[in-house]
């Protein structure tokens, strides 16, 4: 397989962790999105993906698959050990639901293009965009925090990492960049200090990527 990536991109990471949780191995194909202008919005890259973001998937097959949560679901479905998601039906919309909050709902609204927008169009300075940033990650925080609140599981949902732990590393990762204090979220801090215990999470992150600076 082959992995359109960019080291600190939070989509990317998320499909990292999960091809690494399964042990599979990929090509790393990198796309630095801020180098002239972003070779994102190149016409080549264009091709493979029409949204212009990364992460974009290639499987062996040579289909191109785009959206990680998409991506990270058919590398559960074809590739079922170790599984990413609960058995029990409502445990998996649990999951989901933890894991859409952060990748639905906090980080559309604080990824690049938003705060380039930000910077760009509305003219506002990285003070204010870091305001910006801080105030959805806050409310996507405060919210995931009471929703992990009374649970002893070593992780989001159960004694091993899943999909909702293989969204959460990667925007704590982002609030500790952007200076979020983590102190009001307890359970938060916890279940990711213990995802960056394993290698999968580990060998994902993005100061450990080929093209990180």
């Amino acid at each position: 397989m082959k992995l359109y990536t960019y080291w600190r991109s939070s989509a990317a990471y998320r499909v990292r962790i999960a091809l690494n949780l399964k042990g599979l191995p990929y090509q790393s194909e990198y796309v630095h999105l801020v180098k002239d202008g972003g070779e994102q919005r190149s016409a080549a890259y264009r091709k493979i993906n029409p949204q212009q973001l990364v992460p974009s998937l290639e499987t062996d097959a040579g289909e191109v698959l785009t959206q990680s949560l998409a991506m990270i679901e058919y590398l559960d479905e074809c590739y079922p050990d170790p599984a990413l998601l609960p058995a029990d039906p409502v445990a998996r919309a649990k999951a989901r639901s933890m894991a859409q909050l952060i990748a639905c709902e906090v980080h559309p609204l604080n990824n690049l293009r938003v705060l380039q927008h930000l910077g760009g169009e509305l003219g506002l300075d990285k003070a204010a965009q870091g305001d910006w940033y801080r105030h959805w990650l806050a409310e996507g925080f405060k919210a995931l925090e009471a929703l992990l609140a009374g649970q002893d599981k070593q992780f989001c949902c159960g004694d091993a990492p899943g999909l909702a732990d293989i969204c959460l590393v990667p925007q704590v990762y982002n609030a500790r960049r952007f200076e979020l204090d983590l102190t009001p979220y307890p359970n938060i801090r916890r279940i990711d200090a213990r995802c960056r215990e394993l290698e999968a999470f580990a060998a994902a992150a993005p100061e450990a990527q080929g093209d990180a600076p």
